[in-house]
């Protein structure tokens, strides 16, 4: 274009009274009444970054990275709550041939005639939200971002690498949108609380925390690994170009050196990428299109420059997608789409904007620090007049507006300064009042997922309770199932932080959600989100007790159904896992008395296909068993279930332990020994340790019931009942075990016989009962052999030498 060209085009718009579009110099500028516009760079700065707590998951979000539940959580890679990157359809949107309206403002002179630049700067970012001026963008050069209403916030950010969301789910978990970590109390029998966990963003391990990890990662609640430094430092930069708001540089001299360091590396970065696209001979067309997005001034090539781009920007090349955005492609898109007034050329500018967003993380993160205080706010504010402001909606420009969003949220560290936007909420309410299409209901949803999978917006987005609302209204009525489980996940990862917890129980929709979605919903994932929210508000010990009074217990039926009978491992493994949350003194009562609850349990932990459902079965029952008493109608109850329990194979001792902790009491053992089975349970477990194939666990099993034994035979009144065929033949058993891992279970067998024969008339029986004499008489050899050696009392228990005096008063009883 020569210099005539450009003034006679200049006057041509003028007289029109149109709007002028000038072009970016190749230094970027474009003259216009001598006021310059200037690219401005922004540094970003540090947040310190606050460790996420042991409850939190998150998991048990889309996946970016904590874990959702607690005791679960999730960080995710960059993925949505779906698990990838999502996919765009193919569009052919080719623009409107109809000439934009737009808005009057001076006529521009002196516009230069040199080439296009190989990539556009943004126009100056606007101060109050970007908001534009009349239609276009204000020409005086702005050194104020966007106002963060949150800029005083201190963000947690998730240790997760992975949900999860956690997939975002889901959370952490998470994954992740991990999984709870099991304790032992004690080291035998009893577990603490399962940990908050995040569902399947997050990653599946129970030795990890639940926090809410971004779905970006794995447990990051939910799947880039990074630090927990890494992570605050990322997103509390990028907060603060995304809020508008340029940081205060901190009091702390480091981490002002490093805020500065970190704003000069991304700088570069930036630069560097950029020379290299345009030097590439493979994005020579690319730069060619974002050149003539630029020169293109009338409507007539200003709408034929869009139609090209819409073709040539349409396809799933993140390679080429990231040279698009690098090379100026959203920053001009930004600025045509300012400008446009037509229905058909927004539609056409946000469809080629969505396209150019399907880039990697990196390029999406530095094209948002260009571009996002500016193009946010413009997005939702055409979302807005879409949606409310005529009585047609158009459907496709919400769809690319939502799809452009979406895209932004796939970027863990973007989560946290798209929800400082004004208007971000108001537009996702919406979805539960308007009459959205399915897939916009199901992208708005999505989104509001992939927002919630950070730890820095869970609170924020509780707080506000019309989204909050809107979110359970989805959740329960929508007739799309994945608009359902989109908004189960945004209640798990909200669940899933400690801050909310306590709230969240005392709202009894949530509640009411929760059970209504883990029980009649047909969707694997929806079922368990909602099973790993109510994990993650068990966490909570003030939650517990009114969890389980809720409707009657309806909580606890719903979660027993899903231990037992649902079709997901995952989903039984984390409906275990909140019984075990909810088991506490406070509570043992209630859920003791719930009909078939101890039952449930008993027989997942023998049945079930999966081991993990199996232990954290057996992990509930015991933590209840270690709080119900003998005065408890629910006692007998128990003592059933852990007789059948007792058969669990992955138990690693815990039920036989509960056995021995439960004998101590003397309170207990008349009734226990009384107890129909329990007497030959204990004694199958004795005979089946074999000295030759036996492990650690099987040993340990044997050595947890001898002594139970030993417990019951202290009391008096059991000496009759417990002298028996089944209890002398695991005692002969016990006694006659010759490996050293056998030691205390040998020296618990002859202390038991001990006390049995106190009672004078169980003595001739014992005596003539086979192999009775020949163990205790081995045992007497062993005893003589260390007093020999200089021991002075038995190595293994420490007790007494009792083998000689029992066999010398059966000796003369026969």
């Amino acid at each position: 274009m020569t210099s005539a060209n450009t003034k006679s085009s200049s006057k041509s718009v003028s007289s029109n009274s149109i709007g002028t579009a000038t072009t970016f110099t190749s230094n970027s500028t474009a003259s216009s009444n001598n006021n310059s516009r200037v690219h401005q760079h922004y540094s970003s700065h540090r947040r310190g970054s606050v460790g996420d707590g042991s409850g939190s998951p998150t998991r048990p979000v889309d996946t970016g990275g904590s874990n959702s539940v607690k005791g679960y959580n999730m960080g995710r890679s960059t993925k949505d709550r779906s698990g990838a990157f999502p996919q765009m359809p193919q569009s052919s949107n080719t623009g409107s041939s109809q000439s934009p309206i737009r808005q009057n403002t001076p006529p521009t002179s002196n516009l230069t005639s040199s080439a296009s630049p190989s990539f556009v700067h943004l126009p100056p970012k606007l101060p109050h939200h970007g908001n534009v001026n009349n239609g276009t963008f204000s020409s005086a050069a702005s050194s104020t971002l966007p106002t963060n209403n949150n800029a005083g916030r201190a963000y947690q950010f998730s240790s997760n690498s992975t949900v999860a969301s956690n997939s975002s789910y889901h959370s952490s978990n998470s994954g992740g949108r991990g999984t709870p970590v099991r304790n032992r109390n004690g080291g035998s029998y009893a577990a603490d609380e399962l940990e908050q966990r995040q569902p399947k963003y997050y990653a599946e391990d129970d030795s990890s925390h639940y926090t809410y990890a971004s779905n970006l990662s794995k447990p990051v609640f939910v799947s880039t690994p990074q630090s927990i430094n890494g992570a605050a430092s990322v997103a509390g930069s990028v907060n603060s170009v995304g809020s508008g708001r340029r940081s205060a540089m901190s009091s702390n001299g480091i981490k002002d050196a490093d805020s500065l360091i970190d704003s000069v590396k991304q700088k570069g970065i930036a630069k560097r990428k950029r020379k290299e696209f345009a030097r590439d001979p493979r994005f020579q067309g690319t730069r060619k299109i974002v050149d003539d997005l630029n020169k293109a001034i009338g409507p007539d090539k200003r709408q034929a420059a869009i139609a090209n781009a819409n073709i040539e920007f349409d396809h799933n090349d993140e390679v080429q997608h990231n040279a698009e955005l690098y090379l100026g492609a959203a920053n001009v898109l930004c600025l045509l789409l300012s400008m446009s007034e037509q229905d058909d050329e927004i539609e056409a500018i946000c469809s080629t904007l969505e396209m150019v967003f399907r880039a990697e993380r990196e390029a999406i993160i530095i094209s948002y620090q260009d571009v996002g205080a500016a193009l946010v706010p413009l997005l939702l504010r055409l979302l807005e007049r879409c949606e409310v402001g005529r009585k047609v909606m158009a459907e496709a420009t919400i769809e690319q507006i939502s799809r452009i969003l979406l895209h932004m949220t796939r970027v863990s560290e973007l989560r946290v300064p798209l929800v400082t936007h004004q208007g971000l909420f108001s537009a996702l309410e919406r979805v539960a009042t308007l009459p959205l299409s399915v897939e916009n209901r199901v992208l708005r949803m999505r989104l509001l997922a992939n927002l919630a999978n950070s730890d820095g917006n869970k609170e924020t987005i509780f707080e506000r309770s019309s989204l909050v609302e809107a979110t359970m209204k989805i959740a329960t009525l929508d007739k799309s199932e994945s608009a359902r489980e989109y908004a189960a996940a945004v209640l798990m990862d909200l669940a899933s932080h400690p801050a909310n917890q306590i709230e969240m129980a005392k709202i009894d929709k949530v509640l009411g959600t929760f059970v209504k979605l883990a029980v009649v919903e047909t969707k694997v994932e929806t079922r368990e989100y909602a099973v790993s929210g109510l994990q993650n508000l068990a966490f909570e010990k003030q939650n517990r007790k009114q969890l389980v009074t809720y409707g009657s217990g309806v909580v606890i039926e719903a979660l027993k159904k899903t231990t037992s009978m649902d079709a997901n491992d995952k989903t039984r493994r984390r409906s275990a896992g909140a019984l075990t949350n909810l088991a506490c003194d406070e509570t043992a009562d209630l859920m003791g008395k719930h009909p078939g609850l101890l039952k449930t349990l008993a027989h997942v932990s023998v049945s079930d296909s999966n081991e993990d459902v199996q232990q954290r079965a057996t992990l509930a029952l015991t933590k209840l068993s270690n709080s119900i008493t003998v005065k408890m109608s629910s006692w007998s109850t128990l003592l059933d279930a852990l007789i059948t329990a007792s058969q669990c194979t992955v138990a690693d001792g815990i039920v036989t332990a509960m056995f021995r902790v439960k004998t101590r009491a003397e309170e207990n053992r008349t009734s226990m020994a009384n107890h129909p089975r329990l007497l030959e349970t204990l004694s199958r477990i004795v005979l089946e340790t074999q000295d030759t194939s036996a492990s650690p666990a099987v040993y340990k099993d044997c050595e947890n019931v001898t002594k139970a034994i030993a417990h019951l035979a202290n009391d008096p009144l059991n000496h009759k009942i417990i002298c028996n065929k089944h209890i002398l033949a695991a005692l002969v058993h016990g006694a006659s075990l010759s490996s050293p891992a056998g030691a205390v279970t040998r020296d618990a067998a002859i202390l038991a016989m001990e006390r049995m024969a106190m009672d004078h008339s169980n003595r001739p029986m014992m005596a003539r009962y086979p192999g009775m004499l020949v163990s205790i008489a081995k045992a007497t050899e062993r005893e003589m052999n260390e007093e020999l050696n200089g021991v002075p009392k038995s190595s293994a228990s420490g007790q007494p030498r009792l083998a000689k005096p029992l066999l010398m008063s059966l000796l003369v009883a026969m």
